[in-house]
């Protein structure tokens, strides 16, 4: 999954990004507004962390702004009030969860799950689909009786397949996915990982096939 994160301060926002880039989500990091209004208009996330006291303005407008515009981005607030006024305002103005700071880094990853669960319509973390069962928190595809362990990459670009099967996706929008603005990336790098993800794959009824001149999709074979 690509994450935002807008939070103004540094030794929390580089331990969150870390902690999640562990998991293989890729994350980017606006420390205030107006940078994160740059990356809402230039690249599509699937979850975005909101601090609330940023240096140039309230993050409650920024999350205000996302729904007026129809956005249906899950947001979570990261906000050190904990007065239930507050907590109920943010989720009236359309927060999906929220977090009291200090934040426990578990109990953060575990509420991405759930609300990312929620706007997916799923209530587990497994997925069928053809003769396969993929499970997003274990990591794993287990097709028959045999399971696979996936790599990190290869894990998010397969749920990025996976939760939107028979769609076409281009090799600069997977680059797009899979990695963060901070990271070098090319589209081999997407083919070396798409590649691999056939291998697991050979056996079962479900293939990634190759639109030619537009990208990949996953589809029963």
């Amino acid at each position: 999954m690509r994450f935002l994160l807008i939070e103004d301060n540094e030794a929390l926002a580089g331990a969150v990004v870390d902690r999640l880039a562990l998991d293989g989500h890729v994350v980017d990091h606006a420390g205030d507004l107006e940078t994160a209004s740059d990356f809402t208009h230039t690249t599509d996330y699937d979850l975005i962390l909101l601090d609330i006291m940023l240096p140039d303005g309230d993050g409650r407008s920024f999350l205000a702004q996302q729904r007026e515009a129809k956005s249906r981005t899950p947001i979570i607030v990261l906000t050190a009030r904990s007065e239930v006024s507050d907590r109920v305002g943010m989720l009236d103005l359309g927060a999906d969860d929220y977090m009291v700071k200090p934040i426990d880094f578990s109990e953060l990853e575990a509420r991405c799950r759930a609300v990312l669960r929620r706007q997916g319509g799923a209530a587990r973390n497994i997925i069928s689909f053809g003769e396969l069962e993929f499970d997003s928190l274990a990591g794993t595809l287990k097709i028959g009786g045999d399971e696979t362990k996936l790599r990190t990459r290869e894990l998010r670009l397969f749920e990025i397949f996976v939760n939107a099967p028979n769609q076409v996706f281009s090799k600069p929008k997977l680059v797009d996915r899979l990695f963060s603005y901070d990271e070098e990336a090319s589209e081999n790098a997407i083919e070396v990982y798409v590649g691999r993800l056939r291998r697991h794959l050979d056996t079962s009824d479900v293939s990634i096939t190759t639109v030619r001149g537009l990208g990949y999709k996953l589809e029963l074979a």
